[in-house]
């Protein structure tokens, strides 16, 4: 005989043992494209907006390739996509009756973002939360990533639909919070934090970006934002720091001028050791 579902509304471990969904929690992760075999997907969230999250989604990207794995990024801020624009690259990205195909950078990155799919990259996204998670849900199921050894998820800030979207359909294997030099700093990590534990995904570690300015001539750092707070931010949460970014024209130059497959970031080496361990673990 079939095993008979609980109807009550408010069904719980505790109120009904012989519920099944009590014994089993439903699972809203989605098929990945049946042409598709990603083996790890590391998100890359921040707590506020203008922190540079798209830089560090690149520039792990770029780190992972040049060290020869299989690379592609997710950019999953729909209304305000840059990933495309820093590696000169432009759509439609083209399709058939099997998904749509990623555009590849200089570097052998596979992207996939909005501004790849419209007709005009500068028209804007007026959509509802509801309607942009779908988005993201989309990029998953349709797109053909191929064999990818990451998948990065260039996310939108703070703790909306689509984070909360990526958490629940994607095997997020861990995350990684970018943040800056400023007072706000502790409240914003943590928030980012402690969505990610309520979610029970791992923080991989903090990125500090725009922590200091290098002296062209004397190469004495010069915190513009204040001094750094990171290291006592991850203690008190029992992360590690990954990496602390200056704020680099060289870098930014590359961005403005579509070139940051050419980017190097020494600044994130730190970051390589704890993804390669993610390499070793079975899904």
């Amino acid at each position: 005989m079939a095993e008979k579902s609980c109807s009550s509304t408010s069904c719980s471990k505790e109120s009904c043992e012989g519920c099944p969904s009590a014994k089993k929690p439903q699972s809203f992760l989605e098929e990945l494209n049946v042409y598709s075999e990603v083996k790890h997907v590391i998100g890359v969230v921040s707590g506020k907006g203008g922190v540079g999250k798209s830089m560090v989604t690149a520039s792990l990207a770029n780190m992972l390739a040049e060290k020869g794995y299989r690379v592609g990024i997710m950019d999953a801020d729909i209304t305000g996509p840059s990933i495309p624009r820093m590696y000169g690259l432009k759509g439609p990205a083209q399709a058939d009756d099997e998904g749509i195909y990623p555009v590849l950078t200089d570097n052998d990155v596979k992207v996939m973002s909005i501004n790849l799919l419209m007709p005009d990259p500068e028209t804007p996204v007026i959509w509802r939360g509801p309607v942009l998670a779908n988005m993201v849900k989309q990029f998953w199921k349709d797109v053909i990533w191929g064999e990818l050894d990451y998948l990065l998820v260039d996310m939108p800030p703070g703790t909306g639909d689509v984070p909360l979207t990526v958490f629940q359909s994607l095997p997020v294997d861990g995350i990684v919070i970018v943040t800056s030099p400023q007072d706000l700093v502790k409240m914003i990590v943590k928030k980012a934090y402690n969505m990610a534990q309520t979610m029970k995904i791992p923080v991989l570690g903090l990125i500090e970006n725009y922590s200091y300015l290098k002296c062209p001539d004397c190469g004495k750092k010069i915190p513009v934002f204040g001094e750094s707070k990171i290291d006592e931010v991850a203690e008190e949460m029992g992360a590690v720091v990954l990496g602390k970014m200056p704020i680099d024209p060289a870098l930014t130059q590359l961005t403005e001028a579509g070139k940051f497959a050419e980017a190097k970031n020494e600044y994130l080496e730190e970051a390589f050791p704890v993804l390669q361990l993610l390499k070793v673990k079975e899904k």
